[in-house]
Order: C-alpha cells, then structure tokens, then sequence
C-alpha cells in the first residue's frame, strides 16, 4: 500500500482537512526539529481514533503517537507510516473533586482548572507542558509530585484498537515508567482525584513553583525538556554541570547554561545535532564519573538517507 493509499482510506474515518501527507514534525514538537510525517492525521473523537488504531493494526501500518511533543526527538528523516495526534481530544471537566481529561488535553491545563476550583493535589504539574496522555506514559512529576498520587484509572487504547479501563495499580506507575509506555497503549483519557484546599494556599504554592520554573529552566529556547532520567544516587544536571558540558554542544544543540539538564536548540539545530549532543553528554559523563545517564526523552523517527 501506498502513502496515497492510506490517505484515502483515512479519509472514509476522519474529516480529510485533519489528515496531512508528508506533514513537517517540526511544527508539532517542543524542540523546533525533526522530519516530515508520512501521513499526519487528528482525530476529532475518540470513536474516530480507535478506528485510525484499528486501521494501522490491521493494514501493518507502523502508527505513532504525538502528543503536545514535549518529551520527544523525531530525527531529521521522520516517521514512516501515520502519526496521530490527539490535540483536538482535549476536553477537561470537573466532577466534584475529580477531573476528567481527554489525552491530548494539556496537563498544565488540568492542574489549572484544578487550582481555579480551589482543588490541591495538582499543582506540581502547573508548568508541565505536556497532554495528559504523554503525562500518563511516563508518570509526570515535578517539585515533590508525581501522576501516580493523583490517578484513579485510564482509558487506553491497545495497539490492536481496544478499548481498556486500566486502574491505578494496572497503570504500573513509576519513576518515569508505566504500562501505557512499556505496552505503547494510547490515552484516551483519565479521571484525577483531588481534596479540597485553601484558594490562598494553592495560589501561593502555584506562584512559587512557577517562579521556581522559570528562573532555573530556559524556556526562552526550544528544548525537550529535562533529558535524562535521574540517576540512583545523584542528579543528571549536577553530573553533567560538573563535567564542564554547559555551553558546549553540536551545531544549534546547547547544553544550556542555565540548567544543565537542558539541551536547548539554539534556532536552527538539526535533530542530528541534538541527539549528538545527547549522546557527547552521556559519553562525557560516564568517563568522568562512571554513571550511565539513561534517557527521559523519547527519540522517534529515521535518520536522513545519504
């Protein structure tokens, strides 16, 4: 089958204005890098992405899954196959003190809605830029909190297009892992359990940590985020800090020098030239002080063919 062929196909599923062949990635992720998509789709409805799901599965189309593209690398040659972004399942409302979200919703969007109907719980997420779905894949945190504190249960896709309900201890939640990542299951939304608080209190702690964000991170540059996972019994920024490696990288790819666990693309970096980088801050890293650094980000996609 062809790339055409899909297109078509996908046509008598979603509105043909959300579906996009050879679509730029670049557009659609953090880091301002990577390569084209072979066909970009966004499903409206949930209906409509358990069918594109099913689609994929039964046609053995490789399929993606973007998401607000916070934590990913897609490589300069792209993704083969279909990418799908759920940005236009993003609902969110409130049931009493629980919150429902739809996976493409924004988590700093959730932990919003929480703090403006005076719920505690979610402030750790107010700068996470993230859906809830790429927050679900890698248990989220941030100051002290974490998903797994919060999450009653998700629904997911299979990679087979079913429809599951996965509870608390079924989502395996850990340090930076769940089951939705191992199985590569797709969110289709999840439901929060917060208390009620003080207004003043969650307005403060808000305040706090998003100043706290933004005098340590470089949000001013495109990045992924914190690229490395912590390792047992240190801290990646430290150890790459102490390596002397802010400041230093591979074309428009910096380890940035306000935080060190940051690679930031300076404008116009390669996918190339940040995952070199990457992979210069492990190599350094394990020479100066034998730690492995293992990777928080998500490299996705081909190489550039020569």
């Amino acid at each position: 089958m062809t790339i055409k062929q899909w297109a078509q196909d996908l046509a008598n599923i979603v509105n043909p204005s959300n579906i996009k062949i050879n679509e730029s990635l670049k557009t659609y992720t953090m880091t301002k890098l990577g390569g084209k998509a072979d066909v970009f789709v966004l499903p409206e409805t949930e209906e409509e992405a358990t069918a594109i799901v099913k689609y994929a599965h039964d046609h053995n189309v490789p399929i993606l899954m973007l998401g607000n593209g916070s934590n990913m690398v897609v490589r300069d040659g792209g993704v083969r196959g279909i990418v799908i972004c759920f940005q236009k399942l993003d609902q969110i409302h409130l049931e009493g003190t629980q919150i429902y979200a739809q996976g493409g919703a924004l988590i700093k969007d959730v932990s919003k809605l929480a703090a403006e109907n005076s719920l505690t719980g979610f402030e750790f997420a107010c700068g996470i830029p993230g859906s809830v779905g790429g927050a679900m894949a890698m248990n989220a945190g941030a100051y002290g909190g974490e998903i797994k504190d919060i999450i009653i249960d998700s629904t997911v896709l299979t990679q087979e297009g079913e429809k599951i309900v996965l509870t608390k201890d079924e989502l395996e939640l850990s340090y930076r892992q769940s089951i939705i990542a191992k199985k590569g299951y797709f969110v289709l939304s999840s439901r929060f359990e917060l208390e009620k608080g003080n207004q003043q209190d969650i307005d403060e702690k808000i305040a706090d940590l998003t100043f706290k964000r933004e005098s340590k991170q470089p949000l001013e540059y495109p990045s992924a985020g914190s690229v490395f996972k912590r390792p047992s019994g240190y801290f990646a920024g430290k150890l790459i800090q102490d390596s002397g490696l802010q400041g230093k990288g591979v074309g428009d790819a910096e380890v940035s020098t306000k935080h060190a666990g940051f690679i930031i693309n300076k404008g116009n970096a390669t996918a190339t030239d940040y995952i070199e980088t990457i992979n210069m801050v492990k190599r350094v890293v394990k020479e100066k002080f034998d730690v492995d650094l293992e990777l928080e980000v998500k490299i996705v996609g081909e190489d550039l063919t020569k």
